[in-house]
């Protein structure tokens, strides 16, 4: 079939996920990242390297759970690393999951040139796009990049005709104040069709992986975002106009 011989780096592929837009799931982590979030839970995927695979390659070991995708409501999400790295492969990949009627998730951290995302979503039912904080310095001393494309990319995202949920993960002393909260609805306002944050609570799982691999973790101050945390935060946003799923 067409595109099925573009292709990409991936990490690794885990089968039956249940945490991404419900049912049950294969999700394809690729590698390979230009943002270097500090509370990345998934380092390891950073570095555009890997096992080397086709889309032809790759389909074989998404296809044998179509019957579980059927029956839970369930598909295949792309994520990593950052997807949208390898826009071309994602493309192909997502295209050829469509030809096979299997719902198609893309989880992304919206950090790519304009028309990489554009050849992406007429093959995407959903994207899951996770904002890390709106302020501009404060993005670039958490991510080590600008945000400008980014929130551009958002924009374009919820003009189009693909679902969209956008995720906001609430670290404490980082982007959790007042001041972070209302710089975050205004963007959730200015959007062109009202879309729902879910806010999900900043844990240290992948502390652990940051020493496996020799690396100072940056966030070593930063505690866990406690229930309540996150209960203030989802109704400061309800206050302000935004739906909020926890």
């Amino acid at each position: 079939m067409v595109g099925e011989e573009v292709g990409g780096y991936l990490h690794s592929i885990e089968t039956m996920g249940t945490l991404d837009n419900g049912g049950l799931r294969v999700v394809v982590f690729l590698s390979g990242c230009p943002m270097r979030c500090g509370f990345c839970h998934n380092p390891d995927t950073w570095l555009l390297r890997g096992r080397r695979v086709t889309v032809a390659q790759v389909l074989p070991e998404i296809l044998p759970y179509q019957t579980y995708f059927r029956l839970s409501g369930g598909g295949v999400t792309v994520s990593g690393g950052e997807p949208l790295l390898q826009y071309k492969f994602v493309a192909a990949l997502l295209a050829a999951c469509g030809r096979e009627h299997i719902h198609r998730a893309l989880d992304t951290s919206g950090y790519c040139r304009r028309g990489h995302l554009e050849e992406i979503l007429p093959h995407t039912d959903l994207v899951l796009f996770s904002l890390k904080v709106i302020n501009p310095d404060k993005h670039r001393a958490l991510t080590g990049c600008d945000n400008a494309a980014i929130l551009a990319n958002l924009r374009q995202v919820a003009a189009s005709p693909v679902a969209l949920k956008i995720r906001y993960v609430l670290l404490p002393t980082v982007n959790d104040s007042p001041a972070d909260l209302q710089e975050l609805a205004g963007v959730m306002a200015g959007l062109p069709r009202a879309v729902a944050v879910q806010i999900l609570p900043y844990h240290r799982l992948g502390v652990k992986k940051w020493e496996e691999l020799g690396w100072e973790y940056p966030l070593g101050n930063v505690p866990a975002a406690s229930a309540e945390q996150v209960r203030q935060a989802a109704a400061f946003l309800r206050e302000a106009g935004v739906a909020v799923q926890v």
